[in-house]
């Protein structure tokens, strides 16, 4: 009996196959919008936290200033010294190790070409800390980053503009004013959490920016890697009591320093977006409650249609159910074929979307079928009350229909 009233209510939906697809068009609209923006925050998502995996594993970065952003970071605090990453190095629990970093910026001039980039100096374990690996060439060494040789390593933004094809390693270059030679070249890591192109950078050693570039002695971050299983709020408040003391900030008075934890950064910024995803999936949902009611117009349309047919089925016998399941299956088959074809939609939007944006790409088998399903779900809602007001009419009314 099922196969026969699916076979009938496949028949109603080809006589009328312009009307049928201009039906689901609401359903397939509505499951493609849910999925393609789901599919795109989880991909936003996780391309932050692979973003803010790279800046370091375990990773504390303290700055000079108050707070993060406008007016926050260096705003009038004094600045750090090479000795507060050794105190915190030698006098914190829960250390693996502490780079110092000092920025600047200028043009840097190699093989007939310029190029205006960041120029960072980092301290000995800047290269580990930070997680960063060379594609080519080695890192400095020890009488290097005493002494402020005339070394750099040259980011992969760098490497491309100022050499394109051919070797950097071995060359030198004028950092504004100062010959540097080449010793390596980072492995390139992309955009960073907030947007910079990390790769765009000459690393140098501290000593050597401070000494021959910048003209100071001042340190704009510490980095500080801690040892897998340690406690972050413990060794925070560590490094907290040792800059105050080495700061001289009287009791009572605010920390004129900030200290970011990577990973609660990773998880506030995923959070966010998660919850932004939530936003757009909701919104794109309500296309799916549009083209519902589209199914239940046109289910209302068919029944007067086809009063007639609907009367002589009932005059020959069929049950009052058999009539609702016909028109009941043709609605959820309506809404059923919607959501494969937004799916399929879907699918081909969001690889392509994913790779216009740089995001990767997440396969998220829960919210497809959780959009197939509720489209299947529109149909048996939506569709209930025409099939409930056909099974409901009188036969002798039916076949008097004109």
């Amino acid at each position: 009996m099922w196969f026969n009233t699916l076979v009938l209510a496949l028949r109603s939906i080809r006589r009328n196959l312009m009307r049928s697809f201009l039906t689901v068009l609401g359903v397939v609209i509505g499951v493609a919008a849910v999925v393609t923006m789901v599919t795109l925050g989880n991909g936003a998502t996780l391309a932050i936290q692979q973003q803010i995996a790279s800046l370091g594993v375990n990773l504390l970065q303290v700055r000079p200033g108050q707070r993060l952003g406008p007016g926050g970071f260096g705003s009038g605090a004094p600045s750090f010294k090479l000795a507060d990453a050794q105190a915190i190095a030698s006098q914190t629990p829960g250390v693996m190790a502490v780079a110092a970093e000092a920025r600047s910026s200028g043009t840097v001039v190699a093989n007939g070409r310029n190029w205006s980039t960041s120029l960072v100096g980092g301290s000995a374990d800047w290269l580990f800390v930070n997680n960063w690996t060379l594609a080519d060439g080695r890192a400095f060494t020890d009488d290097e980053h005493r002494i402020g040789a005339a070394v750099c390593i040259i980011g992969e933004t760098v490497r491309r503009e100022l050499y394109g094809p051919n070797p950097a390693v071995g060359d030198t270059v004028r950092v504004r004013q100062m010959p540097c030679e080449v010793v390596g070249v980072l492995a390139p890591k992309g955009q960073g959490a907030f947007g910079q192109d990390q790769d765009d950078m000459v690393l140098m050693p501290i000593n050597t920016l401070h000494r021959r570039v910048a003209g100071h002695t001042r340190v704009f971050t510490l980095h500080v890697s801690m040892l897998d299983g340690a406690d972050a709020e413990s060794v925070k408040t560590s490094i907290r009591a040792i800059l105050r003391e080495r700061r001289a900030i009287p009791e009572g008075e605010e920390d004129n320093f900030n200290i970011l934890d990577t990973q609660q950064l990773a998880q506030t910024m995923s959070g966010t977006t998660r919850v932004m995803t939530l936003l757009l999936g909701a919104v794109a949902a309500v296309s799916l409650l549009v083209g519902g009611i589209g199914i239940m117009n046109i289910m209302l349309v068919s029944v007067t249609e086809r009063t007639r047919e609907i009367g002589l089925r009932l005059a020959i016998g069929a049950l009052e159910r058999e009539v609702m399941g016909q028109f009941l299956i043709e609605a959820v088959v309506l809404a059923a074929l919607g959501g494969v074809v937004g799916l399929a939609l879907a699918l081909v939007a969001s690889l392509g979307i994913s790779q216009a944006m740089g995001v990767p790409f997440v396969f998220d088998p829960a919210i497809n079928v959780i959009a197939f399903a509720f489209s299947a779900a529109i149909g048996v809602v939506f569709g209930y009350v025409p099939a409930r007001r056909a099974a409901r009419l009188d036969p002798i009314e039916a076949l008097r229909h004109e």
